[in-house]
């Protein structure tokens, strides 16, 4: 065969995983049926090793256990939150709604209860991903305080702010990236778009969570909370995303350009 078919017929790079669970029976499991989807998933058994994977590649997504010994995975999850921009998929053998929830608060992207269908983790991690990509020059997932690239894309500029909707950036006046989980940018751009008029809970659900995940209204209102701090909107009195009692919310920023 032709060089030049050869390269026709290059494969796309794997999707890599990082999963963080102290069983190791369960992190091998994982990775050798997650690899025959074309997936490349790296095993580590707590926060400090996964720190240290982390600094070593850049993964689309981790997953990430719960219960965990020493730092749970809900404080593992809210600094990745705070750190990166990585999708995460929560495990857990608790299926408490309070549970849910917390996950969710903490920028989970999703979350699965065991036991589980193997092959239903694996339409998540694809729901997850298809919402996450971002476009082919943002370099991978972000970092908080890095600067902003060069301009790419649509962009929606309100106040102080520009929200790159093809790399998923929102940017601060001082070019800093603030990170977004993808239901915050969800979020985000379905105010952006709609300003000046009352969202309801359920439109704001089916925007900000897409298909595939448990919706309930307490997960918006801890959204909105979230997306509040990132804008740095006082929630005693918020000048960006306003709370409509008995309705919704209300974004009311003047878009520009």
């Amino acid at each position: 065969m032709p060089f030049s078919s050869l390269m026709e017929f290059t494969p796309p790079l794997p999707i890599r995983l990082l999963i963080v669970d102290d069983d190791p029976q369960i992190r091998a499991m994982l990775a050798e049926y997650l690899s025959t989807f074309g997936m490349h998933a790296d095993g580590v058994e707590d926060g400090t090793a996964m720190r240290q994977a982390m600094a070593a590649t850049a993964y689309d997504l981790v997953i990430l256990d719960l219960s965990l010994p020493g730092e749970n995975g809900l404080a593992l999850c809210r600094e990745l939150r705070a750190r990166t921009n990585v999708a995460v998929i929560m495990l857990t053998a608790r299926a408490e709604l309070a549970d849910r929830v917390v996950g969710l608060e903490v920028g989970a992207d999703d979350y699965v209860t065991k036991p589980f269908e193997m092959r239903e983790l694996v339409a998540r991690i694809h729901t997850v991903l298809r919402r996450s990509r971002v476009h082919a020059g943002s370099g991978g997932p972000g970092v908080d305080g890095r600067r902003a690239a060069s301009p790419s894309g649509h962009e929606l500029r309100f106040g102080h702010w520009r929200l790159n909707t093809t790399l998923r950036q929102l940017v601060d006046r001082e070019e800093v990236v603030v990170p977004l989980s993808n239901a915050e940018f969800r979020l985000l751009l379905a105010f952006v778009e709609q300003p000046n008029r009352v969202l309801d809970r359920e439109l704001l659900i089916n925007q900000a969570r897409g298909r595939g995940l448990d919706v309930f209204d307490r997960s918006i209102d801890l959204l909105v909370s979230r997306l509040r701090q990132k804008l740095r909107d006082d929630p005693r009195d918020p000048a960006l995303i306003r709370t409509v009692r008995g309705e919704g919310y209300v974004f009311t920023a003047t878009l520009e350009g």
